[in-house]
């Protein structure tokens, strides 16, 4: 398993964890008569004087109005034109106190701060080359996925353009020149970098080279992460210090890339949200098709939500957004759960890394281990501390040189291992080699400082009578770096995945759908060491990531692949195929299990469930929404206003008198009083032949599920059908229960849909 890392604003839930923002106010000083701070100023573009030609010179111009007022070039940091109407502004509260009693203002947000969440796998999903979704869709040929993150490593030969068909003539993006970083490192696979951080240095953080490049070169390596993994080109003969060995490829191999860097790894590890709006605005000018977001800001109303409001503004223009739900791992920790962006959480994949170990009895065991060598140990002197319980758990301190140099130190738990204590003593004390027995390791794969792995403690009760029964135990044989493919139960919801339901917005069913994010393959930036092995720093140029922020980006290649072969889609069209598409049972024939616990998952966990790329190319049925039908569920929540203009970004629009569903792929039922619910539902036909679908329902003991009508007849390509689900459950039903409705045609569509009751 990879380690969760912690970087600036981003959820990068890489077990690196995705950009979780949190919203602290920073002060600057910057004069005299009273401080600075950076603020994002949303305006009602309706008030913009028809002398001014752009949304920019009326910006300037308000500036320059205020009491006090700096030049305005060092006021002022952007101005936003498409995620959002209005600027970002070095301020003191008087001039702030100022802009907010114009008409045209609309709300502020105070700067905010935050930090990063963070071959097979393509595999994984289905995606062949010879028939499918890959090749129907060229590969993701002509689609430009956005990436929002910490930069790229372009010369990764992820980023090679082998094959590569031209740009596309409507690109209006660019290469920009920086630190470490020419124009000339761009090419067919690379065709935009950007990079922004006038809000983190308004905050008075700078850039240094000791921390990151001033430029969109990648230093930390995680936007290299996940821009190969959405869309890398083919890599033959990569690894994880030979871990994992093989062709590493995108999900999307021949869709362009253009990288927004947004987060930077800084002395304090910070990076500005004004930043990121910035990067999301110039992402949506230069006409991206798919946007992929690790990061997310913290929980809070879609009004106060710049991620939900900008994505917003990209769906208008028919981008699909896809973002990390979180790594928060626990119930109500969704993050990106706004209704019209894809949310993404985390699973594991089939795939396990070994050592195996033979005790001189002939006994054979093989655990969990990512040490980056292919050593191979033989008969060595075991050392099991058994007369003092401190030394048989190796803590810290407990251990004596003297007693265990050069000797293969058996470490027993029944908890879990303490990363920064255990693995580090019996690498303090000279131990050969360590054998840690525990149930739930955290170790990660940058721990791995000696040769080393963790066996269950069912099997330390078999080592156990060995070196307790032995005067001198003794280790025949201990080998390294061997994958294993097949691993079963796979998938599960990796442990660290945020969970359901939303406490945003209940009503929505969200994660929407899982995808790898566990230990996966990709390119990284080479310019750190990965991981310290005694008096050697390793660095590598593929690695193992793991965290939901590694998931996003899979839906991401899947989304441009589904856009390739159905130019015509809406987002909505896209996501909608993703889910009815997606499978719940996993590699043993059960229902998708929960890696932390080993007990089954819910559709709050896993949401509609796994990814399923090629199933969705032909889903039967969508569940479209336009505009407005955001709209409508945006009235339904009560907002004032000024609420609903600060969403919307418009100053007219029509709300229903009766309130209206949300055409939504998946169910859930929030049961206070009542007992029933009521759903509608309308579907569109995209297959080409007539087709009649019935419903079959999955109703558990204590939940009642009707569909009206429970057939639906379609003649002719995009024709609509509208149905009632009914949902309802009686007093014995538990707190938390599931079904499923599925749609089933006569060609072999599935169309499927999680129901989820809860009552509070």
């Amino acid at each position: 398993m990879t380690k969760e890392i912690s970087l600036p604003v981003l959820i990068l839930h890489h077990a690196l964890p995705c950009l979780l923002f949190l919203l602290l106010g920073v002060s600057n000083a910057a004069s005299e008569l009273e401080d600075y701070q950076t603020y994002i100023i949303r305006m009602d573009h309706s008030h913009k004087p028809a002398s001014f030609l752009t949304h920019e010179s009326w910006h300037r111009s308000v500036l320059k109005t205020l009491s006090y007022p700096a030049n305005d070039e060092e006021m002022m940091l952007y101005s936003y034109n498409h995620v959002i109407h209005g600027f970002s502004a070095r301020l003191t509260a008087l001039q702030l106190s100022e802009i907010e009693k114009s008409s045209a203002h609309l709300a502020t947000y105070p700067e905010s701060f935050g930090k990063l969440f963070t071959t097979h796998s393509p595999k994984f999903l289905g995606l062949k080359g010879k028939s499918g979704l890959l090749p129907a869709a060229s590969y993701g040929e002509g689609i430009i996925i956005g990436i929002i993150d910490t930069g790229i490593w372009p010369e990764s030969d992820s980023f090679n353009d082998r094959g590569m068909p031209p740009v596309p003539e409507r690109w209006k993006g660019q290469c920009e020149n920086g630190t470490a970083f020419s124009p000339s490192v761009c090419n067919k696979k690379l065709i935009g970098a950007r990079s922004f951080s006038k809000g983190l240095q308004a905050a008075g953080i700078n850039i240094s080279k000791e921390y990151d490049y001033n430029s969109t070169r990648d230093f930390f390596g995680h936007g290299t992460h996940t821009s190969s993994t959405a869309a890398g080109n083919h890599v033959p003969g990569v690894s994880h210090f030979g871990y994992a060995r093989g062709t590493a490829r995108g999900v999307a191999p021949r869709a362009h890339v253009a990288m927004y860097k947004v987060l930077w790894a800084t002395d304090t590890e910070k990076s500005a949200a004004s930043d990121v709006l910035a990067g999301m605005d110039q992402a949506i000018a230069d006409g991206v098709d798919v946007m992929s977001l690790s990061l997310g800001f913290g929980q809070t109303p879609f009004f106060k939500d710049v991620i939900a409001i900008g994505s917003l503004s990209a769906i208008r223009k028919g981008i699909v957004v896809v973002c990390a739900a979180g790594n928060d791992g626990g119930r109500q920790t969704i993050y990106n759960g706004a209704p019209w962006i894809t949310t993404v959480g985390a699973g594991t994949l089939d795939r396990s890394f070994h050592s195996t170990i033979t005790l001189d009895n002939g006994l054979t065991f093989k655990g969990i281990s990512y040490f980056p060598q292919s050593v191979y140990i033989a008969d060595a002197p075991l050392y099991y501390g058994k007369d003092d319980l401190n030394k048989a758990t190796c803590n810290l301190g407990a251990l004596n040189p003297d007693e265990v140099a050069g000797k293969v130190v058996i470490c027993d738990n029944t908890t879990k291992i303490d990363v920064y204590g255990q693995m580090e003593e019996v690498d303090r004390v000279g131990a050969h080699a360590a054998i840690f027995l525990t149930d739930t390791s955290d170790l990660y794969s940058d721990d791995y400082s000696i040769p080393s792995l963790t066996l269950p403690t069912s099997s330390g009760i078999l080592i156990r009578e060995y070196v307790t029964g032995r005067k001198k135990p003794m280790l025949k044989t201990m080998r390294f770096v061997l994958t294993e493919l097949g691993t079963k139960p796979a998938p599960q919801v990796a442990s660290f995945s945020s969970r359901g339901p939303d406490p945003i917005s209940p009503g929505i069913l969200k994660p929407d759908i899982l995808a790898p994010g566990v230990d996966v393959l990709a390119a990284v930036a080479p310019n750190i060491p990965y991981m310290e092995m005694g008096n050697y720093e390793l660095v590598t140029d593929y690695a193992l990531y793991s965290g939901t922020s590694m998931a996003a980006p899979h839906v991401a290649g899947v989304a441009a692949l589904l856009k390739a072969v159905h130019q015509d889609w809406s987002p909505a069209a896209i996501r909608s195929a993703i889910m009815t598409a997606a499978y719940t049972i996993d590699n043993t024939g059960s229902i998708l299990k929960d890696e932390n616990t080993g007990l089954l998952a819910t559709p709050l966990d896993f949401g509609a469930g796994h990814i399923n790329p090629s199933k969705a190319m032909d889903p039967g049925l969508i569940y479209d929404i336009n505009f407005q039908d955001y709209v409508e569920f945006l009235c339904g929540l009560g907002y004032n206003e000024k609420q609903m203009k600060i969403v919307l970004q418009q100053s007219q629009w029509n709300c229903s008198q009766e309130p209206t569903d949300l055409n939504y792929p998946s169910f859930i039922a929030i049961f206070t009083n009542e007992t029933v619910k009521n759903f509608s539902r309308v579907v569109t036909y995209v297959g080409e032949k007539e087709a009649s679908y019935r419903a079959f329902l999955d109703c558990p003991m204590g939940m009642k599920i009707r569909a009206e009508p429970s057939i639906l007849t379609f003649t002719e390509k995009y024709q609509k059908q509208a149905f009632v689900l009914s949902v309802e459950i009686d007093g014995n039903a538990p707190g938390m229960i599931y079904g499923n409705l599925k749609w089933i045609d006569q060609h072999n569509h599935t169309v499927s849909s999680p129901i989820v009751a809860i009552k509070t």
